[in-house]
């Protein structure tokens, strides 16, 4: 029996196979131009299939992580502030701390880069098949402290589930709420617990989070679970963002 293209192309759509759908009638012009066997053709529309399945894998999973950019180490001018820790970026970026079920805290100066590289860690971790979660931690933990239950406990089980848990400006306001504070701990405490990888950044040197949780004790507990199996990364040098805004001036300023 044989089928017009277009019958080909509504029952590859019947069977869910989009991406050999949507390539068939390049793949078919392409196999009579290069005289390919049959074995061939089906190779090329199975991988066309396979490839769409797993873009669209990743697209799915990079909308539950959370991330607000796809960025990468890349896009980095390391050569403007040498002292950001570029062989200890790199090596984050390897996710071997993720599969030793380690932390990372990434601290340091605004500015300095912490931010960026921790969204590059994640974005390739979502691209090699993890799951991740990313919170920027102040306008989270605030809309946590806000939510009703229901809503609390759905968001407690997909931080816990995740493969890679991102706290982005961990203490940007200096302090958080009683119940924020009681979620970072049991975040700390539940990942420790199942060895899942947490990555903080934060502006705040580690000695005064005490002060910003409010309440010594618990700094300790959560910094003694952070701090177990954790590369400490630390940030100095000059602002990206200050760069960014003088380049900006500088463009502007023969307008004005």
């Amino acid at each position: 029996m044989s089928m017009s293209i277009a019958e080909l192309e509504r029952t590859l759509a019947q069977l869910r196979l989009s991406g050999a759908r949507d390539t068939l009638q390049t793949r078919l012009e392409q196999a009579q131009a290069s005289q390919m066997t049959a074995q061939e053709l089906l190779a090329l529309l199975l991988q066309d299939e396979l490839d769409r399945r797993q873009s669209r894998l990743i697209d799915k999973r990079y909308k539950d992580s959370h991330l607000d950019e796809k960025v990468t180490l890349a896009e980095i001018d390391w050569s403007f502030n040498p002292k950001v820790p570029r062989a200890a970026c790199f090596e984050l970026q390897t996710l071997k701390f993720v599969s030793e079920g380690a932390n990372a805290l990434l601290i340091g100066k605004p500015g300095t880069g912490k931010s960026h590289v921790a969204k590059a860690v994640a974005y390739h971790a979502v691209q090699q098949g993890l799951k991740v979660a990313y919170l920027e931690a102040d306008t989270d933990f605030g809309r946590y402290a806000l939510a009703e239950p229901r809503e609390r406990e759905l968001m407690l089980q997909r931080l816990l589930a995740a493969d890679l848990l991102v706290l982005d400006d961990l203490f940007l306001a200096k302090r958080v709420s009683e119940v924020a504070a009681e979620l970072l701990q049991t975040l700390v405490h539940q990942r420790h617990r199942r060895r899942a990888s947490v990555l903080v950044t934060s502006n705040r040197v580690i000695r005064d989070w005490g002060t910003y949780l409010g309440d010594m004790t618990m700094a300790s507990t959560i910094l003694d679970r952070l701090m177990h199996r954790s590369r400490l990364l630390e940030f100095e040098g000059k602002s990206y963002r200050l760069k960014e805004a003088a380049q900006r001036l500088a463009i502007k300023a023969p307008a004005d």
